[in-house]
């Protein structure tokens, strides 16, 4: 039996409102905190400098408001939801690089353009989450709780990204981080179902997975248990499973306790 997927109902709206206000706040702050010569600091992501990610967060905030300005979707479209929208993201992962580029150069000051995005979220984000409408998603119609959760596992993986390019620590919002964890936990039960090994992130996320031997009671015979921000590395494709089990970041029992055919499960 497919495990069953976390959806908008599975999470407080209000909740998800302030874990996304606290966590674009922390990026508009360490924004303007940066100096020139961290602005141009390569970051983990392929080609990326820190000014290069400024701007892809600006466009990942203010994606809410530009899909609520557009016409609501056909009524008989497919809805998709969190899963979906994180098995989708791998296919188009080089046109938003390519737009990301050229974004950036046609931005000189970034810091400029997350402020831009956070005026275009602030009047529209209650109400979007608390009404629930459907968005006119490219993969899809998606409830804007939903999508306002994929806002959060966006900046969550970005603020990581940009603190270890800046050496700049940032808050992350313990609300917005237990979303992420266990929305790409959720994502991993999905594209390896099974109940043979049991992953464990805790305090966040607990989840079975990959075909094998269910266990019935005790201690499952294969685990895998890491830390919330080594998880979402992992998920996302910045960390190699090899690399975090032999650095200790991951700790893996049995012999179908490793998931390198399974990870990322993000681009």
């Amino acid at each position: 039996m497919p495990p069953a997927r976390r959806t908008s109902r599975s999470y407080d709206p209000i909740r998800v409102r302030n874990a996304l206000v606290a966590q674009v706040e922390t990026v508009r702050n360490a924004a303007h905190q940066l100096t020139s010569e961290q602005l141009g600091a390569q970051t983990g992501l392929a080609g990326w400098d820190v000014h290069r990610l400024l701007v892809h967060i600006a466009g990942q905030i203010d994606a809410l408001p530009r899909l609520l300005a557009e016409p609501a979707p056909a009524a008989q479209r497919a809805e998709v939801g969190l899963t979906d929208w994180i098995s989708s993201t791998g296919p188009i992962a080089d046109e938003l690089d390519r737009r990301t580029r050229d974004q950036a150069a046609a931005r000189t000051d970034a810091r400029e353009a997350i402020d831009e995005a956070v005026a275009e979220l602030d009047p529209v984000l209650e109400t979007a989450v608390r009404e629930d409408v459907l968005l006119p998603h490219r993969f899809g119609a998606m409830r804007a709780l939903d999508f306002t959760l994929t806002r959060l596992v966006e900046l969550i993986a970005h603020c990581d990204d940009l603190a270890r390019a800046t050496r700049h620590p940032l808050t992350l919002d313990r609300y917005a981080l237990a979303t992420t964890v266990r929305v790409l936990a959720d994502a991993l039960a999905v594209r390896a179902p099974g109940a043979s090994v049991e992953v464990r992130v805790p305090p966040f996320a607990v989840v079975q997975c990959v075909l094998g031997p269910r266990h019935t009671r005790g201690t499952p015979p294969n685990t895998v248990e890491t830390d919330p921000l080594t998880w979402i590395r992992l998920a996302t494709g910045r960390v190699d499973w090899k690399r975090a089990v032999a650095a200790g970041a991951v700790t893996a029992s049995g012999n179908r306790a490793d998931l390198t055919d399974h990870l990322p499960v993000m681009h």
